[in-house]
């Protein structure tokens, strides 16, 4: 194929930058756009109005204090990808990621620490109901829980190894996991029942407002994979599914 000279010259100074790009590597590289960087972001939070925090790729923690109009990257002190957030308030939250990651602050992302969660396991999910209290889901079906902060987790038995994708607690006793199944506990975790929708689906977020009122979002099974929307206003007992007017699935959902 013949290539045109200009693309030959810009090929050429390409190749020449690369081949004597020693000291100019070592003065770093930076964002330059889309500003303040330019990963991938999986999941957010949002504690008040105005303080957002969204976690994605490589580690990538960005936060704002003035409902979005500035954000500022903060270190998370990992480089696995982040696929989960929960935050308590403006100062606490943990987030979730590849590789078993666990991360916490207490000071608004001021210092983020790792913390052991006894897998290697990639973790989609985490809800926390107060700064001691909170659950993570992730592969294979696997639940762990924390009563102190995360300074320790629990692994619970699910009784499934479908994927749990998304997890949302009112209080320290009920919540609702959903993946490639739908389970729900009230009594913290100890017992997971199983639900039954009546929809061939996986969801990708859940968020119940009480212990009886939430929504499940994802999208059918392959190959169609279109949009689902599930309601329920009996804890569960029973699903409806609710029209989205789009196309392709739904990762996430939030009710205050």
């Amino acid at each position: 194929m013949k290539v045109a000279p200009s693309r030959v010259s810009l090929l050429f100074s390409v190749v020449a930058v690369l081949g004597t790009s020693t000291s100019f590597a070592q003065s770093g590289w930076f964002w330059q756009n889309p500003l303040p960087q330019g990963n991938d972001l999986f999941a957010v939070a949002a504690p008040n109005l105005s303080t957002v925090v969204a976690v994605g790729s490589l580690g990538t923690i960005l936060r704002t204090t003035d409902g979005g109009t500035t954000w500022t990257s903060q270190s998370s002190g990992t480089t696995e990808n982040l696929l989960g957030v929960s935050f308590v308030d403006a100062s606490t939250g943990t987030a979730v990621g590849s590789g078993g990651t666990i991360v916490r602050t207490d000071d608004g992302g001021g210092k983020w620490r790792l913390q052991s969660s006894g897998t290697i396991l990639p973790l989609y999910g985490v809800y926390f109901v107060d700064a001691n209290t909170g659950t993570v889901v992730g592969e294979s079906g696997i639940i762990l829980r924390t009563d102190g902060g995360g300074a320790t987790w629990t692994r619970q038995s699910s009784g499934t190894t479908y994927p749990l994708s998304a997890v949302s607690f009112v209080d320290v006793n009920t919540g609702t996991a959903v993946g490639g199944i739908i389970l729900r506990t009230d009594d913290g975790g100890a017992t997971w029942m199983r639900q039954t929708s009546g929809e061939s689906a996986f969801l990708s977020g859940v968020s119940f407002v009480d212990a009886n009122t939430g929504w499940a979002v994802g999208s059918t099974a392959p190959p169609q994979l279109l949009s689902m929307i599930l309601h329920t206003t009996d804890g569960g007992a029973t699903w409806m599914r609710q029209p989205s007017g789009l196309a392709g699935p739904l990762y996430g959902v939030s009710f205050v």
